[in-house]
């Protein structure tokens, strides 16, 4: 079965290997060797001034961003089941709330989030995902965080890039906190999520807030190759194996253009097909396709084709399709995918087959990336 949800990603076989060897004690002076390596490539990665490794999904890391980076009102872009999310895990620290909520294929605009801040002077912090991938959209986070910091640069901005950190270059020069999970482009089990703060950031969060997610506590150890609680050891051997996988592949920014480059042509070849992308402004991370055939669609994908791809939550269960674009991903496994779907569409009686999505996608693949 081929696994092409937007989280869990499949794991490549010498990232399993890797966490398959003995285990390794969190204190010891071989796993604070693998911890530091692993440190290097994450601030090669983020380009942040710190980042913090938390054993948790990223949920984790969202609670530990708001609850040490805001003291007053949370302002959270709610495009998404996960934007939703930010406002809900203010209110229950006892937070105050402003929520900006559009439909799920709809990006939020710079100017809401200016006349917000006019309407609420207490707002001291801003959430929002870079990738919502409820839906597939891109926000444009570093848009709205440069016109934030021109009005008030003490607010904190805190990007949500559990599917966008290792998918695309992110400028972070007005982002002060930017979240990763594990189970997304970095290829990995759920169970890790990574924090890259700025210095503006650390200077906010002082000595920390909470007890296991007091980002004070887990910096002061972390920048001694260690963590203030267990660490997930066997998750960041395997963040290690995948941070040295993408080197060997030719880095980060090599990653960034052939995930582009499949994000384009997986678009181009559906449209061709006479399919619908539901976001106004798609991530590189997804494609998301809406349908009245939707759930007939991945049914046959997962039974006759071996395809397991996402469905859609709340309103959007049984309308939409997401496909996975993360990753290292071999080309011919996604070429099956897109002529899966080819395949899908003349079984449900909607096209006659011809080959139309396999050949769309290599002339524009192949022909971008050469």
């Amino acid at each position: 079965m081929l696994l092409f949800t937007p989280g869990p990603t499949p794991v490549p076989q010498n990232v399993r290997n890797a966490m398959s060897d003995e285990t390794v004690h969190h204190r010891t002076p071989e796993f604070e060797a693998i911890f530091e390596k692993t440190r290097k490539h994450l601030f090669n990665l983020f380009n942040t001034d710190e980042v913090v490794m938390i054993a948790s999904s990223g949920t984790g890391a969202m609670e530990a961003a708001v609850t040490n980076l805001c003291n007053d009102t949370l302002l959270n872009v709610n495009s998404g089941k996960f934007g939703e999310r930010f406002g809900k895990i203010a209110l229950s620290h006892g937070l105050n709330s402003v929520e900006i909520k559009n439909e799920w294929d709809t990006p939020v605009s710079v100017e809401a989030i200016v006349e917000a801040l006019k309407t609420n002077p207490n707002i001291d912090a801003i959430a929002v995902q870079i990738s919502e991938s409820a839906g597939g959209l891109r926000h444009p986070v570093e848009e709205l965080a440069k016109a934030v910091k021109k009005i008030n640069p003490n607010i904190m901005i805190i990007a949500d890039g559990i599917t966008a950190v290792g998918v695309e270059k992110i400028d972070v020069t007005n982002i002060d906190c930017l979240i990763a999970g594990s189970q997304k482009a970095l290829m990995l089990p759920p169970g890790l999520s990574i924090l890259g703060l700025n210095n503006k950031a650390i200077e906010k969060i002082g000595a920390g807030k909470g007890y296991y997610l007091n980002l004070a506590s887990e910096i002061k150890s972390q920048r001694k190759n260690t963590t203030a609680y267990t660490a997930a050891t066997t998750l960041i051997i395997g963040l290690l194996e995948v941070l040295e996988s993408i080197e060997k592949n030719g880095g980060v920014e090599k990653l960034y253009e052939v995930t582009a480059i499949r994000a384009e042509a997986v678009k181009a070849s559906l449209k061709a097909l006479g399919l619908h992308i539901y976001p106004t402004t798609p991530a590189k991370s997804i494609t998301t396709i809406d349908d009245e055939n939707a759930s007939e669609i991945r049914k046959l994908l997962k039974e006759e084709f071996g395809v397991n791809v996402a469905g859609g939550q709340d309103h959007l269960k049984g309308k939409i399709f997401r496909i996975n674009q993360m990753g290292l991903i071999p080309t011919y496994e996604i070429i099956w995918v897109i002529n899966a779907i080819e395949l899908s569409l003349a079984k449900l009686g909607r096209r006659k087959y011809d080959g139309t999505a396999s050949r769309v996608f290599n002339e524009v693949f192949f022909e971008m990336e050469i």
